[in-house]
């Protein structure tokens, strides 16, 4: 189906009479106009900024300081690009030597652009209590996109949507701006590739995938722009249409994890050198950096927290979106042979708790999860390291609804329960909401805490202190906790191996 309608669209006239263009957002009269900002820790006391303009730049440049009125500072490069198909550039600064902790101010050199601000990155070690937020799975609200509004027995349609998003969840990451210092979004973002489920999209669907785009990173940009906000991929970036064996029908620019690499691979971090005192971890650490694949797989440390970033969908055996892989969209690899799994063990092995206590890992697709199987092979080539280890708690999405698990190991669960368990934590986090709707809950496992799929909601992570994690789940239209709950670690051994 897809293939015929792809070679309808030389109809114009067709498509005019009968279905109305892709929705693509207005170009702005000034081309250097900066759209779809993005901050992201790139690095020890370094934030990079990305942001597309509707042409490319000779050298995109950032001013910056700690005062709105003297951004004294400048930081530029020469990495504007963009891929067939993209009517944008995407552009990346990235700022060096920050304080840590500190609020600075900042604007993207053009014209047409605002003074904007971001907290800098924790340093490692620091001890201070803070918060971030886990938000898996959204996809474009409004005209492109569905909500639920309570209502599980169908999707509902909004033909036009208030400026404030007032139903959605970035309304209330916008709302709590000031109750987290980042963001984690382990993948799926926009959902292009379900451009196929609007009539309006049919005779259009490269140019329906590239407008969807543009529209979700444009309403994502009032959260990213003021708030470092960590990436890594899920299925919705791998092609054009998430539809098996049909990979092969998307345009140039439109598979294999085009678009995500574009907008995130100079923005994301490597791996962090280590702060430790032990000279194991700092060859570790070092290891992990050369193997790292940004924005693939690489790892970052705040505050009291190392976080690892892994890639469910590729580069590992039977990785589902790999070559040969289950889900059939044939993307990848995007490294050597076993690269990702040793740069995970590097990086695990590199992590001392007397400098970052908690260890977190995030990722798409779980292997836990009620209503349904999870990832078999993800579970196979991540788990058993996870474990070794000493993972505290595993992040993951996918399936479209919130969830909390005990600490579990082998589909055992841990007999310590939340009380310094040995297996890491699971929870899923992907019910922020897309056009695909949300999961229902499904049958339960035994050693399963949590589970909501009413409405749209998200994750809230807080440190409180080097032995003391709360995990509460949000419901995204009021704010309320649905759930909370709080694992205690020990922390006493400096590197862990189980």
């Amino acid at each position: 189906m897809v293939n015929v309608l792809t070679s309808m669209k030389g109809l114009p006239v067709l498509a005019g009479c009968v279905f109305a263009a892709a929705s693509y957002p207005t170009i702005p009269t000034d081309l250097t106009t900066p759209v779809q900002q993005r901050l992201a820790i790139n690095g020890p006391n370094s934030v990079a900024i990305g942001w597309n303009t509707y042409q490319e730049l000779d050298q995109p440049c950032v001013q910056y300081g700690t005062s709105s009125n003297a951004l004294t500072l400048q930081a530029c490069s020469t990495s504007s690009v963009t891929y067939a198909t993209s009517r944008t550039y995407s552009n990346a600064v990235t700022l060096t030597g920050l304080s840590s902790a500190t609020t600075y101010y900042y604007k993207i050199v053009s014209t047409n652009s605002s003074v904007e601000h971001f907290f800098s990155p924790r340093v490692a070690g620091d001890t201070t209590p803070f918060s971030l937020n886990a938000v898996i799975d959204m996809g474009v609200y409004g005209a492109d996109g569905y909500t639920i509004q309570m209502d599980q027995t169908k999707r509902d349609t909004i033909p036009t949507i208030d400026p404030s998003l007032n139903h959605t969840t970035i309304y209330q990451l916008a709302n709590t701006v000031d109750d987290y210092e980042f963001i984690v979004h382990p993948g799926d973002f926009a959902y292009a590739d379900d451009w196929f489920y609007k009539a309006k999209n049919l005779l259009d669907g490269e140019d329906a995938f590239q407008a969807i785009l543009e529209e979700f990173y444009s309403q994502l940009s009032p959260i990213s722009g003021r708030k470092v906000y960590m990436a890594s991929p899920g299925n919705h970036e791998a092609a054009c249409q998430e539809i098996p064996y049909t990979t092969g029908l998307c345009p140039a620019g439109q598979k294999n994890f085009t678009d995500f690499m574009t907008r995130f691979g100079e923005t994301m971090s490597t791996a962090f050198p280590s702060t430790s005192a032990v000279e194991t971890a700092k060859v570790n650490a070092n290891k992990a950096q050369l193997l790292a694949n940004p924005p693939f797989w690489y790892s970052f440390e705040y505050g009291m927290v190392h976080f690892i970033m892994i890639n469910t969908e590729t580069d590992f055996d039977d990785a589902p979106d790999g070559q040969g892989g289950s889900a059939g969209l044939n993307s990848g690899p995007f490294g050597v042979a076993d690269q990702q799994l040793e740069f995970l063990e590097a990086d695990l092995a590199s992590v001392d708790r007397t400098v970052t206590p908690w260890l977190l890992v995030g990722g798409h697709r779980p292997w836990y999860t009620t209503g349904g199987s999870g990832c078999d092979p993800c579970q196979a080539a991540f788990e058993p390291l996870l474990y070794k280890y000493g993972v505290d708690l595993a992040i993951f999405g996918h399936v479209h609804n919130s969830q909390r698990f005990q600490p579990v190991y082998n589909n055992t669960a841990d007999s310590k329960g939340m009380d310094d368990p040995t297996a890491p934590m699971y929870i899923v986090a992907g019910g922020a909401g897309n056009i695909e709707g949300l999961s229902a809950v499904g049958s339960n496992l035994t050693y399963n805490s949590f589970a909501y799929a009413d409405d749209f909601s998200y994750a809230k992570i807080s440190f409180l202190d080097a032995n003391n994690l709360q995990v509460d789940f949000i419901r995204s239209a009021t704010g309320e906790v649905l759930d909370t709950s709080v694992l205690y670690k020990s922390h006493t051994e400096q590197f862990v191996v189980q």
